[in-house]
């Protein structure tokens, strides 16, 4: 169904207004993502609590303001003798982010202000790459016995701290944040460092740059030179890195900001999913830069069966991706305990590291597309939805069902933001 909303004659006016209406789509739920996490970080945000502080001092039976730049607690024992300090390093550092989002990390410290331990209090990384930081012994034991003024001086990468495997982002965010907070008492103010440009950065850019060149050169023509493309993003993008655009990547930047700090190469990777199908109406990421659209690719080609799918049913499943990125904001917006990357197959390629979830949905939608080729991509994925809907099409784009369901989107994200958020947080969490 189309849905015409000019004269006719006016088709490249009508392309404009609609490439225009569906970036303000994308915007004002962005936006309102954004808008929303701000609001929790101020007004519902988690407080240290006694139970945390014993975790390091046993004796610990009362937190006490200190009222000095460190903005942090004194913990007291039942004679209200200083038995340590703690302090964390969210809201302050919370412009750092990781893969998904900003990570609070709690850090005690005995009266002589050395560091005694940290502790990861709440992230909104990815979940399984936080619990493979908790588990690095070595990492989270880097600035114990250290000093303030030490761990102030502990740039992360002038101090080679290297980030946990598989789970670099979340492991950099950390130590990130741990040396802005506590060189927060010496600047005033925490301010995210420039970009910092490593070798996964750089490949990352040059694995896009090769995309497009396949999208936009004749190159798209020698198939033979596409499938060893297609190899090396499976091997190094989905295997080796696990930096593909995501609904938790996503939501978690919508809410916390773009990581240009640690993550440029994965920032610009981003914007070149969005934009240039937007700009240019060709699906770079979806056709030349998704590892498990490549390997769906392998699999339908190799395959001798094929399954036709009824055109009712056809139909009916093509909405599953947009109710997706519905229950995407849902769990974005009412802050449930939800780990989005479950919903997606992307994770997966971590396989040592991931979740049961997101491991079924990829082994599903691989074993799915040996009968109907590029049935995940087709019928399945609310990130390939969402760069399809921002993607235009020239003069032929019209009005359609998919445009009527993105303002509903941003009616849902409003009402789920403004109304429904603290009815729910109220009866889930009294």
């Amino acid at each position: 169904m189309h849905l015409p909303i000019l004269q006719p004659g006016h088709s490249r006016l009508r392309g404009v207004v609609l490439r225009v209406y569906r970036l303000a789509v994308l915007a004002a739920i962005l936006w309102m993502i954004r808008i929303h996490a701000a609001r929790i970080r101020i007004d519902t945000d988690a407080p240290i609590r006694v139970d945390e502080a014993r975790v390091f001092f046993r004796d610990a039976a009362s937190l006490s303001t200190d009222t000095s730049d460190r903005l942090g607690l004194f913990v007291r024992d039942s004679h209200g003798r200083n038995i340590g300090y703690v302090l964390r390093t969210s809201p302050l550092c919370d412009k750092i982010v990781g893969y998904s989002g900003p990570t609070d990390t709690l850090l005690a410290l005995d009266p002589a202000m050395k560091v005694v331990g940290i502790r990861v209090r709440s992230s909104a990384d990815t979940k399984q790459h936080v619990a493979d930081v908790k588990s690095d012994e070595y990492f989270m034991s880097l600035w114990t016995d250290k000093s303030w003024d030490e761990v102030a001086d502990m740039e992360p990468q002038k101090a080679h701290i290297e980030g946990v495997s598989g789970a670099s982002l979340t492991s950099l965010c950390i130590a990130n944040s741990i040396h802005q907070r506590f060189k927060l008492v010496a600047q005033g103010a925490v301010h995210a460092p420039p970009p910092r440009w490593h070798a996964p950065d750089y490949l990352l850019v040059v694995i896009l740059a090769v995309a497009c060149a396949f999208t936009f050169t004749h190159l798209r023509g020698r198939s033979w030179l596409r499938r060893i493309f297609q190899l090396t993003l499976i091997a190094y993008v989905g295997i080796l890195s696990g930096q593909m655009v995501s609904q938790s990547q996503l939501a978690g930047w919508a809410a916390s900001g773009v990581p240009w700090r640690i993550a440029p190469g994965m920032a610009i990777l981003t914007a070149a999913a969005l934009l240039l199908p937007w700009s240019t109406r060709r699906p770079v990421y979806c056709s030349h830069l998704c590892p498990h659209g490549a390997a769906q690719e392998w699999i339908g080609r190799l395959s001798p069966w094929r399954l036709r799918i009824p055109a009712g049913l056809q139909s009916a499943l093509r909405w599953l991706p947009p109710g997706l990125l519905a229950l995407v904001l849902a769990i974005t917006l009412l802050n449930l305990p939800f780990d989005l990357a479950g919903i997606e197959p992307f994770d997966a390629y971590l396989f040592r590291r991931a979740g049961m979830a997101t491991i079924a949905v990829a082994v599903a939608g691989l074993f799915i597309s040996v009968f109907v080729p590029m049935a995940y991509c087709k019928y399945g994925c609310p990130t390939g939805s969402l760069l399809n809907f921002v993607r235009s099409h020239g003069a032929a784009d019209r009005f359609s069902r998919r445009d009527l369901a993105a303002a509903g989107l941003v009616l849902l994200a409003y009402l789920l933001q403004s109304v429904i958020y603290a009815r729910v947080h109220q009866w889930i969490f009294r």
